[in-house]
């Protein structure tokens, strides 16, 4: 497993809450579980006290996304330093999947975590992941959704640093917003013409009298 695939983890938490709508779908242990995906065995850590600890862990990670999404990179690294201290993780060397042709396996790092409970653990490999995330591609690849009141977090992965959506229905959304709006405007532009040109008639013909 790449190492880069564990910041996925820390967008997925994060965006189980859209504080602008008043959404939160992180009320229970099964959906704690939920986020650990196919790491089954994680996931039948998690109680109902994790349910708690996950909220605290989301706003930290959240904070780090808003902290790269207003330009304070330092902000961004000090916060997810924190993190790292607090819920660190081993790196080891794994190889559960083989080579087809001679049967040896595939090496790759794995990050092994040593957690207390299932919160210390998701953190762990979420907070890694994300640093990773930062130091190959830059702090200016963690953003937060364009589209009000959307406000989700994404990784930017295009060649030209050039996401700002989470999704391509928010970019949609977003387009046809900008499309109405500029429309308004010329709607706008045009009446404020024609009662400029109409008032103009009309003092023309009342100096003419």
């Amino acid at each position: 497993m790449e190492l880069a695939y564990y910041s996925d983890y820390a967008v997925r938490l994060v965006n189980t809450e859209e504080p602008a709508r008043g959404k939160d779908s992180l009320t229970s242990v099964e959906a704690v579980r939920d986020l650990f995906e196919v790491n089954a065995s994680a996931a039948r850590r998690a109680t109902d006290a994790d349910v708690t600890r996950f909220r605290g862990v989301r706003g930290r990670l959240r904070a780090v996304f808003e902290a790269a999404d207003t330009g304070d990179e330092t902000l961004a690294v000090d916060l997810l330093n924190s993190l790292l201290l607090e819920f660190p993780v081993s790196p080891q060397i794994s190889g559960h999947d083989f080579r087809d042709d001679d049967g040896s396996p595939l090496w790759h790092m794995h990050l092994a975590d040593h957690p207390s409970n299932a919160t210390a653990g998701y953190a762990a490999i979420a907070a890694m992941g994300l640093a990773f995330h930062l130091t190959e591609y830059g702090v200016d690849r963690l953003g937060l959704c364009e589209a009000a009141p959307c406000r989700n977090a994404y990784l930017d992965t295009s060649t030209n640093r050039s996401r700002r959506y989470c999704s391509d229905r928010c970019a949609t959304r977003a387009n046809v917003a900008a499309y109405r709006a500029r429309k308004r405007l010329e709607a706008d532009r045009s009446g404020n013409t024609g009662l400029a040109a109409e008032n103009a008639q009309r003092a023309t013909a009342s100096g003419e009298r």
